[in-house]
Order: structure tokens, then C-alpha cells, then sequence
């Protein structure tokens, strides 16, 4: 292990023999570093965090801090970063509010400068946080999600698998998996390019077209839309689309540009599921 001699490290924690740690590295309390991670100058890493092997985390990064949350009174909570995560100087990832519960950030994510993940968040693996990207408390991003420069995502938002969110976005509400959104923060389409540079199947490609069509544009009624949906369904992204309707939402869902709505503001309502008739 490389360690500059202006770093300090607590002695309750836990850094593999193969790291390589910066100068003016604090990391302190119980963390646990895993092998071939590289610090870079002045990143703080504290608490009760883990962080998985070949991480790369830049100068001034700061991991595990108390959350900013009022509520928070001093209970132990935990941060886990997974593994080949590259995190750009500056990055502020907090740990959790609640006790026991724990801010996650999956494999192979790309954090960019300055963004921010706040307390209880959950990424899945290969999200992007691009540079500025502020995430609220208890947010949920799917995995190969992106979160453009600058865009600030409200508490409680679940944004889906394979979403591209465009940039100075202002996030108040659910966004669908393997959709885009404008700088409004509405809906505008599939995300085509994403999904093709993930090698999604014309057939699947296909099948989320017609749903997108059926839930986003027909202007039916949301259940409606839904019932007819998971009916037409051939495909496990397009069963994965439809689900993420189907679960309760504390934020709703974000406006779909161009479906025809009776409401004012033509934003879809919170979820609520009618049984379905025999």
C-alpha cells in the first residue's frame, strides 16, 4: 500500500494492502476500502462506509458524510460504494438518515464533478451522475440510467432503468425507464439511442414503442392504459415498463409531451390500481 505521508488513517478502518492513498486523504472511523482503489489529493472518507475494489476517486470527493437532514439525530447508518466505481473530484455522497439504513451506489457507476448523492439514495449499477446532477434524499435511479449536467432530482423520485434525463432538468417526479426527458423535465420519447447502444432487439425495441404508445399517448384513462398494456406486453423490458407503473409512487409521474389529459396542469396521477374484472 501507497500512503503519503500527509494522509490520515483511522485505526478502525480497513484499507487492502493494494490501494494507493493520496496526500491529505482523511479516512476516518470504521471504513472499509477493498483492493486497487486509488484516493486522490484531500478526498474524506468517513464512517461506517465501504467502498469495493478498483474504485478511482478524485480530489476533494468527500464519502460518507452525516446527511443533511434535520431529522437526523446521530443514528448509525451506512454508505457502500460498489466496485470500479470512478468518482470526480468533489462528488459529496452522505450517508444514510435512518438508522441501520444504507446510501447505495452500485458497480460501475460514473459520478462527475460536483454531483451530489444525498442521504438513502440508491443507484444501481452504471449510472452517470454527470457534472452538477443534485440528487435529493431517498432518490432511486435505475441501472445504465443518465443524469444529465446540472439536473436536480426532488426526494422520493424513482427514475428508471436506461433513462436519459436532459440536462438543467428540474425532476419532481417519477421518469419512466428507457425514456427521455427535455430540460423541462417532460417526457419526450424513448430513449432509441440508448437502447440501441445497449444491443436491445429490434423485437424489443418494437414492443416498447407500442406500450409507450398505449401508456404515454393514447389518452385513456391511466388504469386503462395499464390494464391494456400489461395485456399487449410480449417482452420481459416491456413486462419491466409496464411495472413501473404498477408500483405505488410517492411523486406521480412526470408529463408526458403530446398525451391528451383533462387535467390542467396534464400531469399523470400517483398510481392506484382498480382490480382487475374477471
Amino acid at each position: 500500500m501507497r500512503v503519503h505521508p500527509t494522509a490520515y488513517i483511522h485505526p478502525d478502518a480497513v484499507v487492502h494492502p493494494t490501494c494507493d492513498i493520496g496526500p491529505h486523504v482523511v479516512i476516518e472511523g470504521p471504513v472499509r476500502i477493498g483492493a486497487h482503489c486509488h484516493l486522490g489529493p484531500s478526498v474524506v472518507v468517513m464512517g461506517n462506509t465501504d467502498i469495493g475494489p478498483e474504485c478511482e476517486i478524485h480530489a476533494h470527493a468527500v464519502i460518507g458524510d452525516v446527511p443533511q437532514d434535520r431529522k437526523y439525530t446521530g443514528a448509525i447508518s451506512y454508505c457502500r460504494i460498489g466496485q470500479g466505481c470512478v468518482i470526480r473530484e468533489s462528488v459529496t455522497i452522505h450517508r444514510a438518515s435512518i438508522e441501520q439504513a444504507t446510501t447505495i451506489i452500485g458497480n460501475e457507476c460514473h459520478l462527475m464533478t460536483c454531483s451530489h448523492v444525498a442521504h438513502d439514495c440508491i443507484l444501481a449499477d452504471e449510472v452517470t451522475l454527470v457534472s452538477g446532477a443534485l440528487l435529493g434524499g431517498h432518490v432511486q435511479i435505475g441501472s445504465q440510467a443518465i443524469i444529465s449536467g446540472n439536473v436536480g432530482i426532488h426526494q422520493f423520485v424513482r427514475v428508471g432503468q436506461l433513462a436519459m434525463l436532459g440536462g438543467v432538468a428540474m425532476i419532481s417526479r417519477d421518469v419512466p425507464p428507457f425514456t427521455m426527458t427535455d430540460h423541462q423535465g417532460e417526457i419526450i420519447g424513448l430513449n432509441a439511442v440508448g437502447l440501441a447502444r445497449r444491443g436491445i432487439s429490434n423485437a424489443e425495441q418494437q414492443d416498447l414503442k407500442n406500450l409507450f404508445r398505449v401508456i404515454c399517448r393514447s389518452g385513456m384513462s391511466h388504469s386503462r392504459s395499464l390494464e391494456l398494456a400489461e395485456e399487449l406486453a410480449l417482452t420481459d423490458l416491456g413486462r419491466q415498463f409496464v411495472e413501473f407503473f404498477q408500483v405505488d409512487t410517492q411523486r406521480g409521474f412526470c408529463r408526458f409531451r403530446g398525451k391528451k389529459s383533462r387535467s390542467r396542469k396534464n400531469l399523470v396521477p400517483p398510481v392506484q390500481h382498480p382490480p382487475l374484472a374477471e
